[in-house]
């Protein structure tokens, strides 16, 4: 996946002629255009990428026909060629766009977790579902946000600048220590911003959790500042409706400080969160970006209660 994201991204000059070029080109042949590079690419790639994205769907979500899978798969193939021009050549249409092309349900969620925060901010989370950039931009438009990325492949690093021109501020996971990325955020929800945090990232160096049934690792960075500043987490998740249409889903705010407390508090609190993540994922397949690598990320050894130590790394 990152090889092909590397072939468009490469050469920035380029990526810049081909965005003044598509400036003039109405949505609906874009669409028309986007809609037949994935067919070609789910043909081109059936016996690559898209036969490793359907075995990892039939692994996790057991029991799937393989009608329904080949369906996933191909709205797979979609979202990520729509995703990388959106991001690519249409960021600069966002303010256009946002109020026909945004569908966003469950707003009143986030003033609720606003006005129950003592003057402190919340945190939004979520898994790398539908175009998780443009997500992130509409926050920003609305709170003082930050969001934690992963921006050290130099393929994926157009894409973050994209977006830090539009004033989406961020932490690279992959340059900032882990005790100052959690002072940054922390003093950032203190002093009453928004942290959108996508909460599917993986490293070995995470804590020990459980996803999908199995024994993984997930960064627990949202449940230790969820309980160390007694602050809610807001659920989210959105995806793709139609062509460059998107619906914004907005959750209750979830209280877990309160309701997970000892030494297991951010392990118990983490698995909820997970549970969230995984629930959105079925709900919406063929939206979430990591089927192409899923599989690379399963312990294969169990381990004991002792070995789930707690990690300050934040994600």
């Amino acid at each position: 996946m990152y090889d092909w994201i590397a072939k468009l991204t490469s050469d920035e000059h380029k990526l810049a002629r081909i965005e003044r070029m598509l400036r003039i080109i109405p949505l609906w042949v874009l669409h028309a255009v986007c809609t037949f590079i994935s067919f070609v690419g789910y043909v081109a790639l059936r016996n690559s990428l898209v036969k490793r994205v359907e075995h990892n769907i039939a692994d996790l979500l057991d029991g799937m026909p393989k009608g329904a899978i080949r369906a996933i798969s191909k709205i797979y193939m979609e979202n990520v060629v729509f995703t990388l021009v959106e991001i690519l050549f249409l960021s600069t249409r966002l303010l256009k766009l946002q109020t026909p092309n945004f569908d966003v349900q469950g707003e009143e969620h986030l003033q609720a977790a606003q006005s129950r925060s003592d003057g402190k901010g919340f945190i939004v989370y979520t898994p790398h579902i539908g175009n998780f950039f443009y997500y992130y931009w509409y926050l920003t438009r609305k709170y003082d946000c930050l969001t934690v990325a992963s921006a050290g492949s130099p393929e994926l690093r157009p894409l973050y600048y994209k977006f830090a021109a539009l004033g989406c501020k961020g932490l690279d996971y992959d340059s900032v220590p882990p005790l100052e990325m959690y002072r940054t955020l922390k003093k950032h929800l203190q002093n009453g911003g928004v942290v959108f945090l996508l909460g599917d990232f993986w490293r070995s160096s995470f804590p020990l959790s459980r996803f999908f049934g199995r024994l993984t690792r997930t960064p627990e960075g949202a449940a230790m500042l969820a309980h160390d500043l007694r602050i809610p987490i807001v659920p989210f998740y959105g995806h793709r409706t139609r062509g460059f249409n998107h619906r914004l889903i907005f959750g209750s705010p979830l209280y877990l400080q309160a309701e997970f407390r000892g030494h297991d508090a951010r392990a118990e609190a983490n698995l909820v969160l997970n549970g969230f993540m995984e629930r959105a994922i079925r709900e919406q397949p063929g939206s979430w970006f990591y089927w192409f690598n899923v599989h690379e990320r399963w312990e294969e050894n169990s381990v004991t209660n002792a070995d789930q130590t707690t990690s300050s790394e934040v994600g």
